[in-house]
């Protein structure tokens, strides 16, 4: 193989412009690449200086940088690679990577430089950048979001606790619920500081699947602020006699088949929902939307409260006209000495202190279904598991 032949080769095929210049900027040689990218036919660059290759700010530095070196034999520009504005014979200017190398040629010093467009880079990191600044107006606006959020709980919080300030019974309540409010807005509170924070600082650096899953967890952590939030005006609309019962004819089977759908996307690895199928034709005349509340509460305690293996039955029963709905579960089940009081507000079960929730859940429930002039019954077993039963007049 003839070694000047084949690295003529090269130089004519590689995709990179190469140009080779004399100490005094004239171009004596340049590759079928550095025609086309700067849109000279063959052979045409080589009757030109390197200036009219440079917008016209930028050749005062590069002769200068050249100067230098070639007087004192500082490199500012030599064996170094940068990024510059290139000039094309059409006028137009496109971004590029030049590296320049000093080569001794019949000993005579010439200046090989390798231009490499990065117009795509370039148009890649702009996409980038509209990209990254679209993300940060969700972020902004999902910021905004949050403090909105974040003062409407402290608003309703504030309005929660004028109402309870009304007797003494009531300001015990109040003591209870400050602490239990605070812990409980805590946790989800704080997982949003840290998506959020996270965004912030590493923002440039995470990949579009990071950020969302940050997004996800800041709206989870919303969704269960939203939950407590809810549990807590539902008490205080059943302390103040503003919930009203409005009976209508349903489908009982229909609306708990919906209910275990939708809490289905909350369960845990593994969890089974499994509803009776024999409870397809069962028709009720009850406050559809507070039996809706109840079933949610309860399945959402079911799942809460037992393992990623668990497995919750659920089940009703029309017994002339008599109503019962059950939910069982084979979780943790509740301690003896709790089983009294488990309907109070505020009230955790000595096992599950170290679970999220507020202890209101229960005590609605029990409070709905009394509304509906209905009850509510438990059996328990510790570490095997709950089965709670409403229970409901013929109407």
């Amino acid at each position: 193989m003839n070694d000047l032949n084949f690295l003529k080769a090269v130089i004519q095929h590689v995709i990179d412009g190469i140009i080779i210049i004399d100490k005094t900027g004239q171009i004596i040689y340049a590759n079928p690449a550095a025609d086309e990218l700067f849109g000279y036919q063959s052979g045409e660059l080589c009757s030109l200086n390197v200036d009219y290759l440079m917008p016209v700010q930028a050749r005062i530095s590069h002769n200068r940088s050249i100067d230098v070196y070639i007087e004192t034999g500082y490199a500012k520009i030599i064996n170094k690679g940068r990024e510059i504005v290139a000039l094309r014979k059409d006028g137009s200017s496109f971004p590029a990577r030049l590296s320049v190398s000093e080569v001794l040629f019949k000993q005579q010093a010439v200046y090989a430089g390798v231009i490499h467009d990065l117009s795509l880079e370039k148009e890649v990191e702009e996409q980038q950048r509209q990209y990254t600044s679209e993300l940060e107006t969700i972020v902004e606006k999902r910021t905004t979001f949050l403090k909105n959020i974040v003062q409407t709980l402290e608003q309703a919080k504030e309005e929660v606790n004028a109402s309870l300030n009304k007797e003494k019974e009531v300001n015990k309540m109040k003591t209870r619920f400050v602490s239990i409010a605070s812990h409980e807005f805590r946790t989800p509170l704080s997982r949003i500081q840290l998506s959020a924070s996270l965004i912030e600082r590493y923002f440039e650096r995470l990949d579009k699947g990071k950020i969302f899953e940050h997004l996800a967890k800041i709206k989870g952590a919303v969704t269960d602020l939203t939950g407590i939030l809810n549990d807590f005006l539902s008490i205080e609309r059943i302390e103040s006699g503003s919930v009203n019962v409005h009976r209508v004819i349903f489908n009982l089977g229909a609306l708990i088949k919906e209910i275990a759908a939708e809490m289905s996307l909350l369960k845990k690895a593994n969890q089974q929902i499994i509803v009776n199928d024999d409870i397809d034709t069962i028709n009720v005349k009850l406050d559809n939307q507070l039996i809706r509340d109840c079933l949610i509460n309860l399945i959402s305690n079911a799942i809460k409260y037992s393992g990623e293996d668990g497995i919750i039955n659920i089940n009703a029963q029309l017994v002339e006209g008599a109503c019962t709905i059950s939910i069982r579960d084979n979780g943790m089940g509740i301690p003896t000495e709790d089983c009294d009081s488990i309907f109070q507000p505020f009230f955790r079960a000595g096992n599950t202190t170290d679970i999220e929730g507020t202890g209101l859940g229960l005590n609605i429930v029990k409070r709905y279904v009394e509304l509906m002039n209905g009850r509510i019954s438990f059996n328990t077993s510790l570490r095997n598991g709950t089965v709670f039963e409403m229970k409901f007049p013929a109407q």
